[in-house]
């Protein structure tokens, strides 16, 4: 099922007695859900990715704008008729339920021409449960499983129904960090398996990355950018969404072209044709260096992090707007520890200028390593 937002908002008015300003949860969201795909909703904490969520499944209505489920508009539509799976980061089930009457509890408020037999309710329980891989834990109650298998639980109960969209609010920030790795990868073979459009909202961008075909980063409910994964790691259009993406982070420096060229400090690091003059905010990203005797970059060495097949450099720069500089390095390259110096060459695809006012994507025609 193709979804299809167009110039989404959603205000809330203000509340107490201070400060009675409107907040513009999500402004003019306007873009489109391919059918069939899973879509990451990705941004820090406010940004507005979990009132788009519940504008979608109807839990709230929107200001401005419309919403479609393929050529239906269903902006008006309540909750219940949209035919929406929905999975809450808390997992919702019923205490006192087992887990089959948990995945069963959507099926037996059918009603009319949509209302199931007793065993055409238990086949697609069942089902689900298989799906997910929990049929062996039928009888359980919820009290008795672990976060993941609760989780699974829930996925079932939102797929049992067979939904046109299903929704996911963040479901994995209660698991450790093995678990989440494991279901992650579970949605993502059910939903390939299914074949459901499914919107994922998670502040997590490893996670977003990892098992959308899409994502959609998000700031102070404004879409800043959408793209596949890796497109948008590798090709960010502001300073926001390289920040937001990719751990360890971006490493930023302050930084100015002069003519042609682009300069960290008093050091040219790469040719900048077309550019004008102007200062800049350069990233870099920790797999952008090259550890080389006279490279371009002169940095002070901090120290050395061995993390198995690669080594971090920690290094520092006066014109570094983070304390450190985290340089990703493969394990076998040596490095000699007693020199506080170190230098870098640096990959021009790794590079990334943005205008220091703006923090617009600066752009040129050709952009080389000195």
């Amino acid at each position: 099922m193709k979804v299809t937002l167009e110039h989404l908002t959603k205000i809330f008015p203000g509340r107490g007695r201070k400060s009675r300003e409107q907040v513009v949860a999500v402004s003019d969201l306007t873009f489109e859900i391919p059918d069939g795909k899973l879509i990451g909703l990705l941004g820090p904490s406010g940004c507005g990715k979990s009132t788009a969520l519940n504008l979608l499944c109807g839990l709230l209505k929107p200001t401005d704008g419309r919403i479609f489920f393929g050529e239906q508009d269903v902006t008006s539509l309540s909750p219940e008729k949209r035919e929406v799976g929905m999975v809450f980061q808390n997992y919702a089930l019923y205490p006192h339920l087992t887990v089959l009457q948990n995945i069963l509890f959507p099926l037996q408020n059918l009603k009319g021409d949509k209302k199931l037999t007793k065993s055409e309710m238990q086949k697609k329980a069942l089902d689900a449960a298989k799906l997910v891989q929990i049929e062996n834990l039928l009888d359980r109650k919820p009290g008795e499983l672990s976060g993941g298998q609760q989780q699974r639980v829930a996925i079932a109960r939102a797929l049992v129904k067979t939904p046109r969209i299903l929704l996911m609010d963040e479901p994995l920030s209660n698991l450790d960090a093995r678990l989440r790795l494991q279901t992650r990868e579970e949605i993502r073979r059910i939903q390939k398996e299914t074949k459901i459009t499914t919107v994922f909202v998670t502040h997590d961008q490893e996670e977003a990355m990892s098992i959308s075909d899409s994502i959609v980063v998000m700031k102070d409910g404004v879409v800043q950018q959408i793209g596949r994964p890796q497109e948008v790691y590798d090709d960010p259009c502001n300073l926001f969404v390289a920040r937001f993406l990719g751990n360890p982070p971006v490493n930023l420096f302050r930084g100015s072209v002069r003519n042609e060229k682009l300069y960290i400090g008093e050091e040219p690091v790469m040719d900048m044709k077309g550019a004008e003059d102007q200062d800049v905010s350069v990233g870099i990203r920790p797999e952008g260096f090259i550890l080389k005797e006279q490279g371009v970059l002169t940095c002070s060495l901090s120290g050395v992090e061995v993390m198995g097949r690669d080594v971090s450099v920690v290094a520092s720069h006066a014109c570094c707007l983070e304390q450190t500089i985290r340089a990703i390095v493969g394990s076998d390259t040596k490095i000699d520890l007693s020199n506080p110096v170190i230098r870098f060459d640096l990959k021009p695809e790794k590079v990334l200028v943005f205008n220091a006012q703006t923090e617009a994507r600066l752009r040129v025609k050709d952009a080389a390593s000195v």
